[in-house]
């Protein structure tokens, strides 16, 4: 069985790499990652942290994901960061992705936090969502 929070990060990437507006504010490629690249030029984005839970009933077995989408822009530029992380949500916020053996119950975006970071001064736009899969 494939884990539920790596089939949801491919439905994700999968349903970003489609988004031309995406791809357009993040330079002309998608760029979002598993951890932060060597030297990149912002704007990219990488998946942040996540928390899956048994959301299991008595007979399906299901997850609860709380998950995050790190956007990172050039200091002064909170714009870009901003444009992308907002144009993430609207491509995730109820969207019907598809999952290998899961079904997606519900994907939501809960939050956005943007913050500049201390020791590189680059903007870092947080998506956060809330994701629940069955097993299927």
């Amino acid at each position: 069985m494939t884990s539920p929070v790596l089939e949801l990060r491919r439905a994700i990437l999968a349903a970003a790499q489609a988004d031309a507006e995406l791809v357009a504010l993040m330079g002309g490629a998608l760029r979002l990652h598993d951890e932060p690249p060597r030297n990149a030029e912002p704007v990219y984005a990488v998946f942040g942290d996540v928390t899956a839970s048994d959301w299991s009933t008595d007979t399906d077995r299901g997850h609860e994901q709380d998950l995050t989408l790190v956007v990172w822009s050039r200091p002064g530029s909170a714009r870009d960061g901003l444009s992308a992380a907002e144009r993430f949500a609207a491509i995730l916020h109820d969207a019907p992705l598809v999952l290998d053996n899961h079904r997606l119950v519900n994907l939501r975006v809960t939050r956005l936090v943007s913050a500049r970071d201390k020791d590189t001064n680059l903007i870092r736009a947080t998506l956060h969502l809330r994701a629940v899969t069955e097993v299927i």
